[in-house]
This record gives C-alpha cells, sequence and structure tokens, in this order.
C-alpha cells in the first residue's frame, strides 16, 4: 500500500517560518553577532602575523613578559602573606 504524504508534507512547511528565530526576534542579533565574530576572528589572524614578523625580543615582550609579571606579582604577595 502507497500512501502519498506530499499534501501533508506541504502543509506543514507552509507553516513553519524560514528562520525559527524570527518569532523571537533574534535574527538581528545573531547576525551582529556572527558579523562580530568574523571581525574579531581576521583581527586575530592579522595580530598572529604581525607577532610573527617582529624580532624575538619584541614577540617575548609583547606576549610572554606581561603574563609573567601578572604570575611574579601574584607570587610576590602570597610570600608577603
Amino acid at each position: 500500500v502507497f500512501t502519498d504524504h506530499t499534501d501533508a508534507d506541504q502543509s506543514m512547511e507552509t507553516n513553519t517560518p524560514e528562520n525559527p528565530h524570527t518569532e523571537y526576534g533574534l535574527t538581528e542579533n545573531i547576525q551582529r553577532t556572527v558579523e562580530n565574530e568574523k571581525a574579531s576572528a581576521e583581527k586575530i589572524s592579522k595580530q598572529k602575523v604581525e607577532l610573527q614578523a617582529l624580532p624575538t625580543r619584541a614577540y617575548l615582550d609583547q606576549t610572554v613578559v606581561p603574563i609573567l609579571l601578572q604570575g611574579l606579582s601574584v607570587l610576590a604577595k602570597e610570600r608577603l602573606s
């Protein structure tokens, strides 16, 4: 027995919105978030290229030294207490 479900399938398709977030007003927020993520990803990849072009000392001063200073500061405070 073959049953044709195309009419039922089509009626269900017409009732569902194109974007499920539209009814909640989330589409604009989602689009903005996606655009921001793309922009920050591009910015990060640019920064990586710029960092790779730096001399060793400048690279360390910009990436490693700030983290080390923060860690040493915490360590010094712990030792004093």
